[in-house]
């Protein structure tokens, strides 16, 4: 099949490249000429294990293209993607700018009959105003529009993408499906075939569920901590339960990423403009945010309450390992709160450092974890890097100027951190005193 796919951001790119994996031809839009000069050029823009490799492989073997030009990209396609930028407003609601240009840029070359698909996430309601939009431009209706909604996790969009668990198709007609099934065949996934309305209901419930799975059990945690439970044995506990899976059990300083911030945010806007007063899904997003800051209450707690002047090393800016992205990261509020405090932040990250900087004014970054943590009063973990559990401990205890740990991610076990001279405070669990002591103070 001939697919265009409008949008080169991080769904577009990993649905371009996998979709060409498979065996279409895709071609893939942007309005960016530098981007695509430099896609052309195998420079991908962002970071995401194993794309560049399949990009590469791709437009090696002819599958793949990247070219500004809509015209180009159009004619010709059996299914054009529409993978473009939704970001929130300030009010909550879906920003939807880039995605009626790009169904503008569409009809104008809608010469004959086509799937326009949106992977897009967008509120209930977007693919019926899109269709309208797309006919009054174009000035018939030789075409369909349908829903497909990505699931990918940013760290193993590949993966996921190989090995789906489901493909949901909003349609609305049997020739619609016909194209969606044939373009996913290979796949070899459960389809879901539904309305145009249901299918991006699912994408915001499947979200909002997952965040609200992450909020309760940082919830349990705070419970845990003031009880004397383990978190870590009581979400094992309850995961083994096939109702609730161990998954999105981890307890820690909470969800970030352009998904979960957004999605939940935008479900609670879709429900009141329909009347509906979402509350729990509000709660999540308070538990959330509130839940980030928990690591600055045990910093505090571990070196005497002042944070002025005290050397902070931070490990892990991206908001989850195997990224660069920063959108909604936690490290970006806790930093904020920390240099309020007036304290001395060095950071690492093995690769969101420099889009960190964007972002976080008066940032400092280091190239290792023991380079941050050399003379620090305190280290603090954000990220669930992998490399982070291999830390030599011992090396830490020699090149710390005071050996306290505030674990937001509960990267390291408790058994082991009760054989070093830590103070270690991590979400949910008893907090580890150096030996002999009850107070790193």
């Amino acid at each position: 099949m001939n697919i265009c796919i409008i949008g080169t951001g991080y769904v577009g790119l990993v649905s371009g490249a996998c979709y060409s994996d498979i065996g279409h031809n895709v071609t893939c839009i942007d309005i960016n000429k530098e981007k695509i000069e430099s896609l052309n050029k195998g420079i991908v823009p962002i970071f995401e294990p194993g794309l560049e490799e399949l990009i590469k492989k791709n437009v090696k073997a002819d599958r793949l293209k990247f070219s500004i030009e809509f015209e180009q990209g159009i004619q010709g396609a059996n299914i054009v993607y529409l993978i473009v930028g939704t970001d929130p407003l300030s009010n909550g609601e879906t920003d939807l700018t880039y995605l009626k240009e790009a169904a503008k840029s569409v009809a104008k070359y809608l010469t004959d009959y086509k799937l326009i698909a949106i992977k897009s996430t967008v509120p209930v309601g977007t693919c019926r105003k899109i269709k309208k939009l797309i006919t009054k431009e174009a000035g018939h209706s030789n075409f369909d529009i349908a829903s497909n909604p990505e699931f990918l996790r940013e760290g193993s969009a590949i993966s996921d993408t190989f090995n789906m668990e489901r493909a949901v198709f909003g349609v609305e007609t049997d020739r619609a499906e016909k194209l969606l099934r044939k373009l996913h065949e290979k796949f070899k996934t459960k389809v879901v075939v539904t309305n145009l309305e249901s299918s991006e209901m699912i994408k915001y419930a499947a979200n909002a569920f997952l965040a609200t799975k992450i909020s309760f059990i940082n919830e349990i945690a705070n419970v845990c901590e003031k009880v004397g439970a383990d978190v870590t044995k009581v979400s094992e506990g309850i995961g083994l339960d096939h109702r609730i899976s161990p998954f999105f059990l981890n307890a820690g300083i909470g969800y970030g990423g352009s998904c979960f911030p957004k999605d939940t945010s935008s479900l609670v806007k879709i429900a009141e403009e329909v009347g509906y007063d979402f509350k729990i899904v509000k709660d999540v997003e308070r538990v959330n945010y509130e839940q980030r800051f928990k690591v600055i209450e045990k910093l505090k707690e571990a070196i005497g309450g002042k944070l002025k002047g005290k050397r902070i090393a931070v490990l892990g800016l991206a908001f989850k390992p195997n990224t660069d992205d920063m959108r909604g990261a936690p490290s970006i509020d806790i930093i904020y709160k920390l240099q309020q405090c007036e304290a001395n932040i060095i950071a690492y990250d093995p690769i969101a450092s420099e889009n960190a900087k964007k972002i976080i004014p008066n940032l400092k970054t280091t190239n290792s974890i023991l380079e941050a943590a050399n003379g620090a009063h305190a280290l603090i973990i954000l990220t669930e890097w992998p490399e982070f559990q291999d830390i030599d401990l011992e090396v830490l205890e020699k090149i710390m100027d005071n050996n306290v740990i505030i674990d937001g991610r509960n990267v390291f076990s408790i058994s082991m951190m009760k054989s070093l001279d830590f103070y270690y405070a991590s979400i949910g669990r008893e907090t580890i005193y150096p030996k002999g002591k009850k107070s790193s103070q």
